[in-house]
């Protein structure tokens, strides 16, 4: 591993706790994004980038042959693409806005055509009202049996499978997909780069009421999933609800209608991933690192992922959630909007080793710092050092230890990342994402 390389020193008294020191930007302009090149498609991820450049680091489609250069305008263009034969490297170009929800022919789709076996929503909710099924079971039977298979359907038309040793880019600054999951599969060497990815939407949410204390709607579908992967670069692109936030969702048997699932999950043994420049906005349950706590046999002593100079806003949860994996979360901003759905930022989980480290939070007066950290499982710990709110140093650790007394957290993780080419001062993240981070940024 490379230490990283470091710009001018300084130090930032925290309340209560010796100073930290940190690395600082003299003005944001002088910071330039991993990556750059003559072409996007041609980009590598940068020796010392984060956890997915050790090892081996990530090449993805560069040095494609030019007939394994593609550029996609629809779905179909974009499935051909993907599904071409032969492991060498390719490049997909993606021009333009492409729905996933499209037939064979490019005309769209709706949740209806896809609607198998009688099922509707009405009768749905009509068969699994708690009033009448209860709250003890979740639900079975010819209505459930028809979402099953009505959300097959879906399912047939918006995942695409991602081969090895590709990359997906943006061909423009509009490169768009809607209603689409990049399903990163037991598979190695793969780059997805300036692209926005909106409304990638579960036509089928299936009710559990015993989710929790009062049920809960569960879909599926993440925009961007890593299921067993290895060596993943994802940068510069945008996650947005889009055209379908959740905002505007009714609710059902008292709960949230909810049609995402994730934007980004690393899961099943996904392992060496870096996560930089990208903003995920206005999202509900956002990364996912480890999908269930009985998945050791697969996460243990994989899923390392470093996520850095990320613009997280008007996110509920999940930025990020970790079981198993060692993550460095490192120069990230967090904005929340007064109003906007907030549960945490840090979720911590089973045997995770989350260091979180000189990120910037700008919160209303509503959240206070010890919202930002979240415990799931009991005698975790957690490295926290350096960050600021509302441009002012908080010990989060200590304000989330103050909050809940008696809690188990610890302060150590048990790991020092080294893979961190260079660190900002977190005050000038704000600036810094803003001008920076997201798809048609490059």
């Amino acid at each position: 591993m490379s230490a990283a390389r470091p710009r001018t020193l300084a130090a930032l008294a925290v309340t209560g706790c010796a100073a930290l020191a940190l690395t600082t930007l003299p003005s944001a302009s002088a910071s330039t994004p991993a990556g750059h090149g003559p072409r996007p498609q041609d980009a590598t991820l940068p020796d010392g980038d984060g956890w997915g450049s050790a090892e081996g680091g990530v090449t993805g489609g560069a040095d494609a042959a030019d007939d394994r250069v593609f550029t996609v305008t629809d779905r179909a263009e974009l499935a051909a693409a993907l599904a071409a034969p032969g492991d060498e490297p390719r490049v997909i170009r993606v021009a333009g806005a492409i729905d996933a929800n499209v037939d064979d022919d490019g005309n769209p789709l709706d949740c209806a055509d896809y609607a198998r076996d009688g099922y509707t929503l009405d009768a749905y909710l009509t068969a699994y009202d708690p009033g009448t099924w209860g709250r003890d079971e979740e639900p079975s039977g010819p209505l459930e049996d028809a979402r099953v298979a009505s959300a097959r359907a879906q399912k047939e038309r918006v995942v695409l499978s991602v081969p090895s040793h590709t990359t997906i880019v943006g061909a423009g600054a509009d490169a768009t997909l809607l209603g689409a999951t990049l399903d990163v599969r037991d598979v190695e060497n793969v780059i997805v780069r300036d692209l926005t990815f909106e409304d990638t939407f579960d036509c089928f949410p299936q009710w559990d009421p015993t989710d929790g204390d009062t049920g809960n709607w569960n879909s599926e579908y993440d925009s961007v999933v890593l299921y067993g992967a290895r060596h993943v670069w994802v940068d510069h692109n945008t996650f947005t609800d889009g055209r379908r936030p959740d905002a505007e969702q009714p609710e059902y048997f008292g709960m949230l209608f909810q049609q995402h699932d994730g934007q980004l999950d690393i899961v099943r043994g996904t392992d060496l991933v870096t996560v930089s420049w990208n903003v995920f906005a206005d999202h509900d349950k956002t990364i996912l690192l480890g999908n269930s706590d009985s998945a050791d046999a697969d996460d243990a002593g994989k899923l390392r992922t470093t996520l850095h100079h990320n613009l997280f806003e008007n996110v509920n949860e999940r930025a990020p959630r970790v079981r198993f994996g060692q993550v460095d979360t490192y120069n990230n901003h967090y904005r929340q909007e007064a109003g906007a759905r907030y549960g945490y930022s840090w979720g911590i989980g089973k045997e995770s080793a989350l260091v979180a480290e000189h990120n910037a939070f700008t919160l209303p007066e509503e959240i206070t710092p010890d919202r930002v950290i979240h415990q799931w499982t009991a005698d975790t710990a957690l490295t926290e050092g350096g960050n600021v709110v509302n441009g002012e140093p908080v010990d989060l650790l200590d304000a989330f230890r103050a909050a809940n007394p008696d809690n188990t957290l610890g302060g150590d993780a048990g790991w020092t990342p080294t893979l961190r080419p260079e660190v900002d001062d977190p005050r000038e993240l704000p600036v810094l994402l803003d001008d920076r981070a997201g798809a048609g940024r490059l």
